[in-house]
């Protein structure tokens, strides 16, 4: 039997493990939620490693209260790193609304594209290399689950890029791009800032003149802001939300709003980042402070080329019969591994659309496919590595 017939074999138990983890709704800013989700990640990923001679039981590694879960495989040097979460955008209560279901080929449910299915492609491909090879065919390989993606990472960050330091790749189950399933090659970095103008307060009817008008400055600053874009670089800033003031008869103090700025390289980023720190008023006695700073550097190009080279050599495999890659706006956890020097290939989850929104769908034929994928470019890296 070839890999794709062992992952065909597979995708009833994958389809019900999906539902299982569909069926444990997890918001990432609900505690209790994400608690349950991480018992339940846990017990389903556990069992499917246990069937294979596996260690089943993660490491649980928590974080200001947040649970992550990491599978550590063999005793050998750490050679290939998986990187899911199971956290999701979806408030408890949506199963009501969007049931787990499959119909025509098409599999629904909250979470399911971004990121479940994904996740249990990643660990049905240790599974069967391990099934097909023994348990040292997964040595030196380590499935780490997180359980805050979808709010910045803010805990997992630092356990993120702690491992995939000690790791030669970094593999993100994260889903892949339109409808032919493209692997994410580069990923814009993300920084999150937010300006603060200070003025003085005054009464807006008797004494105006007395204030320093803070909403006024920060209307200044937004145009400064807004130039600091370049698009013939894809770099984007762009003011979001803002706050002026305390009430409708009085000189604001007080004027902020949220930056979101994405950029393609590193250097794109310090420039925006620099900039920003150099922000001057416009208005006589006014302030300027800035909060925030740079959040996940650029997935760029050079660190993923290499390994998607070697899927899509792997493809046909796996009945992929070719394998295209795409630039993303979209930051991930695979920021985080590449921006540590390690090289990092995204969009190895689930094939499918709606991310974050209603009509959020897998397509089911290609689970078993992509999980072939996966497989096949683990046992490709591991064998080269260990033939060093």
């Amino acid at each position: 039997m070839t890999v794709l017939d062992d992952a065909l074999d597979r995708l009833d138990r994958m389809i019900a493990d999906a539902g299982d983890l569909i069926a444990c709704e997890s918001p990432s800013e609900d505690a209790a939620a994400i608690a349950r989700s991480a018992e339940v990640t846990s017990a389903v990923i556990g069992a499917r490693l246990a069937e294979a001679g596996l260690a089943s039981e993660p490491e649980r590694v928590v974080v200001d209260g947040v649970p992550h879960l990491r599978w550590a495989l063999g005793s050998g040097p750490r050679r290939v790193l998986l990187i899911c979460h199971h956290d999701t955008v979806w408030p408890v209560g949506t199963l009501e609304r969007i049931p787990f279901s499959i119909t025509d080929g098409v599999m629904r449910g909250p979470g399911c594209f971004d990121m479940i299915v994904g996740t249990v492609q990643a660990v049905h491909a240790l599974a069967l290399l391990a099934d097909a090879h023994g348990p040292e065919a997964v040595d030196g390989v380590t499935l780490l689950v997180t359980a805050d993606e979808e709010i910045g990472s803010l805990s997992s960050r630092a356990l993120i890029e702690e491992e995939a330091a000690k790791h030669m790749a970094a593999l993100v189950f994260e889903a892949s791009a339109g409808p032919e399933g493209a692997l994410k090659t580069a990923r814009k970095g993300v920084s999150w800032y937010e300006v603060e103008a200070v003025g003085r307060a005054a009464h807006s009817g008797l004494e105006p003149e007395k204030g320093i008008n803070a909403g006024v400055e920060l209307a200044h600053q937004i145009l400064a802001l807004e130039s600091l874009a370049d698009p013939s670089e894809g770099t984007t800033v762009t003011p979001t939300r803002a706050s002026i003031g305390t009430t409708g008869n009085t000189v604001p103090a007080s004027a902020r709003v949220n930056v979101d700025v994405r950029c393609r390289t590193i250097a794109e980023q310090d420039r925006v980042d620099g900039a920003l720190r150099r922000l001057a008023p416009v208005l006589d006695g006014a302030e300027i402070v800035l909060h925030g700073e740079i959040n996940r550097r650029p997935l760029e190009r050079e660190s993923a080329l290499p390994l998607f080279e070697r899927a899509a050599r792997l493809a046909p495999q796996a009945g992929i019969a070719s394998l295209a890659e795409v630039a993303v706006g979209g930051a991930s956890d695979g920021n985080f591994a590449a921006g540590v020097g390690c090289a990092t290939l995204d969009g190895l989850g689930a094939v499918g659309g709606g991310a974050h929104a209603e009509d959020e769908h897998v397509l089911v034929d290609h689970i078993p496919l992509r999980t072939a994928l996966a497989a096949l470019l683990i046992e490709d890296l591991l064998t080269e590595e260990a033939s060093r």
